[in-house]
């Protein structure tokens, strides 16, 4: 009985082998963490039971930060990560939010969100790739480009994000 699963074992190993991780040295790169911040508010016919309940975000503020230099007009950072925040967008008001309602609905509260994109813009060649990644990539590479240290990059899945950047070893 096992042996009949052997051959969609097989061809299921063989299709993770070929959309696995591919590797890429890179000389030219620039990590950036685009730091923004938003204003949401929740509206539902029942916030308590509704699973999905629908989200307005209002008033937001972002700042980019590039291989983990100042950026030009940031006032707040580094954070613990390193990272430097835009000044939190002005809360919205009662009126705003209560304009937004709609007939039947509840009003959550307003929630400060924080959300950090990581990207990673790399040159092989003459081409160049700007993939999302993650926060080790990104303080990888603030680490390495004072001295523009080549990286090997582990590419994710079908070649769709970076995972890992390491200094390559001479």
């Amino acid at each position: 009985m096992q042996i009949r699963f052997l051959p969609s074992i097989i061809t299921a190993l063989t299709a993770l082998t070929l959309t696995s991780c591919s590797t890429t040295t890179a000389e030219q790169y620039e990590a950036t963490a685009l730091t923004s911040y938003s204003w949401q508010v929740k509206y539902a016919n029942n916030l308590t039971s509704q699973p999905q309940p629908r989200i307005e975000t209002f008033a937001n503020t972002s700042v980019l930060n590039r291989n983990g230099l100042k950026p030009a007009g940031a006032v707040v950072g580094p954070d613990d990560r390193g990272l430097w925040c835009p000044t939190l967008p002005p809360r919205p008001s009662v009126d705003e939010v209560e304009q937004r309602k709609r007939p039947q609905e509840e009003i959550g509260k307003p929630e400060l969100i924080k959300d950090i994109k990581y990207k990673l813009t790399y040159g092989v060649g003459n081409t160049q790739n700007t993939l999302p990644t993650n926060y080790e990539v990104y303080r990888h590479v603030v680490k390495a480009y004072p001295q523009r240290t080549p990286l090997e990059l582990t590419l994710g899945v079908n070649d769709n994000s970076v995972e890992k950047a390491e200094p390559v070893s001479k």
